[in-house]
């Protein structure tokens, strides 16, 4: 590709970035209301997200494509979520949750897509360390440990893991650092979640 026709197509992800958000914020306002309890879960653990973000990463052409268009989806996904719960579904705006995960999606995401981009690249234990990092936040947000009350959603944890650990890196050291890391890092992802839980509570 030239880069007369690589202008084009970047100019375009910052738009289907944004569409793709709006659409899964959508949606997962809809599984929460669905009374469905996988659906609920698909749409409120962060498997899901963490896949998300890792993907952008993996496949963005470098660091800041990865960060910016990550943030925006998150950004989309954030208001488009709390923009239908209050104006289709009369909940009202939960300000203090809104203002939160927009502060999220301006920091820890893009921080987030910029370290996996980075760390799908390199081979190493560092690098096996994100990614196990990103893997360990997947395991360790409960649903595997609670598997007879969740079995999809442990299910989806396990596969996204494995492919975090083993699909997206580029190179074997850094596939086989990520599988040693991430049984430790999955305890320490559950002690920063269990605090993020707390902050937004």
């Amino acid at each position: 590709m030239t880069a007369a026709t690589r202008a084009p197509s970047r100019a375009r992800a910052l738009p289907l970035a944004a569409a793709a958000g709006v659409v899964a914020g959508i949606a997962a306002k809809a599984a929460d209301e669905s009374g469905r309890q996988w659906a609920a879960d698909l749409g409120s653990y962060p498997a899901a997200w963490v896949l998300a973000v890792a993907v952008i990463g993996w496949a963005a052409p470098a660091l800041p494509a990865a960060a910016v268009r990550a943030g925006v989806l998150f950004t989309a996904m954030t208001v488009a979520y709390y923009a239908w719960a209050a104006l289709v579904l009369d909940f009202g705006w939960d300000v203090r949750l809104l203002v939160a995960w927009l502060v999220l999606s301006a920091t820890a995401v893009p921080l987030t897509a910029a370290a996996v981009s980075r760390a799908t690249r390199r081979a190493g234990w560092l690098p096996g360390a994100v990614l196990a990092m990103a893997a360990g936040t997947t395991l360790g947000a409960g649903a595997l440990a609670d598997a007879g009350d969740h079995p999809v959603q442990a299910a989806a944890d396990v596969v996204v893991a494995v492919l975090l650990v083993a699909v997206l890196p580029r190179h074997a050291r850094t596939r086989l650092w990520a599988v040693v890391l991430t049984v430790p890092l999955t305890w320490l992802a559950a002690q920063l979640l269990d605090v993020l839980r707390a902050v937004l509570g």
